[in-house]
């Protein structure tokens, strides 16, 4: 009698979400981590901070280093860098994050919620004169492409009376008042949107919705289109 040959597992799904800053994104990428996890499926929620490389604890310290380059750096010293740098360290922490965290844990079986994807990087760049963003594309197009991407609509005045508070990224280093972040966040919001109906995203307007209804919507988007029941 021979031995049955060992089953490959499915593979995990990956689900990211795209909106403007303060759209909640990071909000809904946990509630639906933690939704699957509670209903018996693996999956890991997935950051800008997660530098976890299973079972390899120098890749994992490498990863944290460029994690600490890219988000942990002092504002003075990425102002003198640049827009080129910035687009190509992010397209280096993008790269390895995809290739050490995400790429095997799907491999596995396990579905990935990434909650700081790299589309929101496009529409910034998309919006940048001084890079071309051809650049910006060529740069992202190897990452693996997501399975399901939520794109969480809220203008970006709802959107600022959400956060209350923002940071000069978020107005594109164009001002420290709310209008410069609400013109820059609209102005990004609109390649976003031009993304979603190239890329067919599934697209929620969270402007009139609570927390919950959010949740929910993104629940039967999940049971549709991935066959996955939370």
């Amino acid at each position: 009698m021979t031995a049955n040959a060992p089953t490959t597992p499915a593979p995990g799904r990956l689900i990211t979400f795209v909106g403007g800053d303060g759209a909640g994104k990071s909000t809904l990428a946990a509630r639906l981590y933690q939704a699957l996890n509670d209903t018996g499926h693996k999956a890991i929620l997935v950051g800008k901070h997660s530098t976890d490389v299973p079972r390899d604890l120098e890749l994992s310290a490498y990863l944290d280093r460029l994690n600490e380059l890219v988000y942990r750096r002092d504002a003075r010293v990425a102002k003198a860098c640049g827009d080129h740098y910035w687009l190509l360290t992010l397209a280096s922490w993008y790269t390895l994050q995809d290739q050490l965290v995400i790429r095997p844990a799907l491999a596995t079986g396990t579905h990935v919620v990434l909650d700081n994807a790299h589309h929101k990087i496009l529409a910034r760049y998309a919006v940048n004169r001084e890079v071309p963003s051809s650049l910006a594309e060529q740069v992202f197009a190897h990452l693996t492409t997501p399975d399901l991407v939520f794109f969480l609509a809220i203008g970006a005045r709802e959107a600022l009376a959400r956060k209350g508070s923002f940071t000069s990224l978020e107005t594109g280093h164009s001002g420290g008042g709310g209008k410069d972040f609400i013109r820059y966040q609209d102005t990004v919001l609109d390649q976003m949107r031009k993304q979603a109906e190239r890329d067919a995203w599934l697209s929620l307007d969270v402007a009139e919705m609570d927390r919950y209804q959010v949740f929910k919507a993104a629940s039967a988007a999940l049971a549709d289109r991935l066959h996955l029941t939370v």
